[in-house]
């Protein structure tokens, strides 16, 4: 079941609410929400996808909203020339644009992923398509994408698939890492340029749904994902992860976290930069970046490719981890720290020199589950992770797949991918 329901956490007061604001995106999976700092504060959400609880309907979504937080209210806008009805995308805030690369577009027959990038002026409330030169990354879903510092954007990993025959699907799991930069003194906002990046350090083993998130200091940090085996042919098994990697932005270094448990000596307290009087930053970002630029070496893109049948058989690993030592900063010496239980796609996002960790979903044979759960880390000590809700997996929700659904449901979806075929302008439905 999707819903449309939007909730806030309050930090100073560990609280979540719930923002009633009527007329607002309908449902949807698979989006993307960028907050920024205009305007006393906006959400914006482009795309994403619908599915009944039956599978009997099926459509993707080319609609774009903005939430006024002060006013508590929704707005749809109209503007022409976007990207096409897609989820699995990715969209960023730069230089007051918010930027879109990437997603699929499924209509139960054929599924195609794209990598354009479309970019829309949050000043004028008009879209821009962007041809950038360069070498591009190939079409893909679910990558990570953040935006660096200088303007520039970071995208790595993703996933993509091919019919190689009429019940057979071919899926890739992409590691490569790209950088698209904007041209010098270019006011246009339509100049860029794709460059593949070599990537340093400990990078994390391939997988999809891996969440990112950018903090302070020219750093990024990525938990979780889950990549999937062929163990015969018709099975997948699915192995999901609970480790948190660490990204150096300027170096492209990945480096792995471990952290250290709770220690009797106090550590020394570290001081944030203040930000500079005049500072205009109209997308919300917790980072503190440096204005260096490093330099980056251009390297061959690499993927990995797997089996893909659409049936998976699940083993999820345990939910402590032993802390290990590393050549990092951010090293340990305590066996056995709690650690969030494996997962994909969960929220992650730093605050005041925290990351928070929400939710997330694994698999097990034929059934989805969802987490509620929510955690906390203080990436200054990176002692432990503070549970702020718990694991219940009692009350862990699951969905039927497909098949267990009956299948006569497909034979609706059929129809109705038809009826969303012949007037694509109308896909974003109201």
């Amino acid at each position: 079941m999707l819903n449309n329901d939007m909730f806030v956490y309050n930090i100073p007061r560990n609280e979540w609410k719930i923002l009633k604001a009527p007329a607002g995106a309908p449902p949807r999976s698979a989006h993307q929400m960028v907050a920024v700092a205009a305007n006393k504060g906006q959400l914006w959400v482009f795309g994403g996808e619908y599915a009944s609880p039956t599978q009997s309907q099926f459509y993707h979504y080319k609609d774009l909203w903005v939430y006024h937080i002060a006013a508590k209210k929704w707005e749809k806008i109209n503007a022409p020339g976007g990207p096409s009805a897609r989820s699995g995308h990715r969209m960023v805030c730069v230089r007051k644009h918010l930027v879109v690369f990437g997603g699929f577009h499924d209509n139960l027959r054929d599924c195609k992923y794209f990598n354009d990038v479309y970019a829309f002026d949050l000043e004028n409330y008009t879209w821009k398509k962007i041809v950038p030169t360069g070498t591009p990354p190939a079409p893909r879903s679910a990558c990570q994408m953040i935006p660096l510092a200088d303007g520039k954007i970071l995208v790595s990993g993703g996933y993509s698939k091919e019919r190689v025959k009429k019940d057979v699907e071919k899926g890739t799991v992409h590691t490569d890492m790209f950088l698209l930069s904007p041209e010098k003194h270019d006011q246009t906002f339509l100049k860029w340029k794709w460059q593949p990046i070599k990537q340093g350090g400990m990078k994390p083993s391939p997988r999809c749904g891996m969440a990112i998130t950018i903090g302070a200091a020219n750093k990024a940090y990525a938990f979780g994902g889950v990549f999937d085996t062929e163990e015969d042919e018709e099975n997948l098994a699915g192995v999901f992860f609970n480790d948190l990697y660490v990204l150096d932005t300027e170096r492209t270094s990945w480096r792995t976290v471990t952290l250290s448990g709770k220690k009797d000596t106090a550590a020394p307290s570290r001081r944030r930069r203040k930000p500079k009087e005049g500072d205009d930053m109209d997308c919300e970002d917790d980072s503190e970046g440096s204005d260096n630029e490093a330099e980056m070496e251009v390297e061959t893109p690499t993927v990995t490719t797997i089996s893909d049948d659409g049936v998976f058989t699940v083993t999820v690993g345990p939910a402590l981890t032993q802390a290990t030592s590393s050549d990092s900063q951010e090293t340990g010496t305590v066996a056995n720290i709690f650690v969030p239980s494996p997962r994909s796609s969960c929220g992650l996002v730093v605050k005041h020199g925290v990351l928070y960790l929400f939710g997330g979903m694994k698999e097990d044979g034929d059934r989805q589950f969802t987490y509620n759960d929510f955690y906390s880390l203080d990436l200054h000590k990176l002692n432990e992770w503070k549970i702020i809700i718990p694991n219940d997996q009692s009350s862990e929700e699951w969905f039927a797949s497909d098949s267990e659904e009956g299948s006569d449901d497909s034979e609706g979806s059929d129809s109705d991918s038809d009826s969303e075929d012949e007037d694509e302008d109308d896909m974003d439905v109201e």
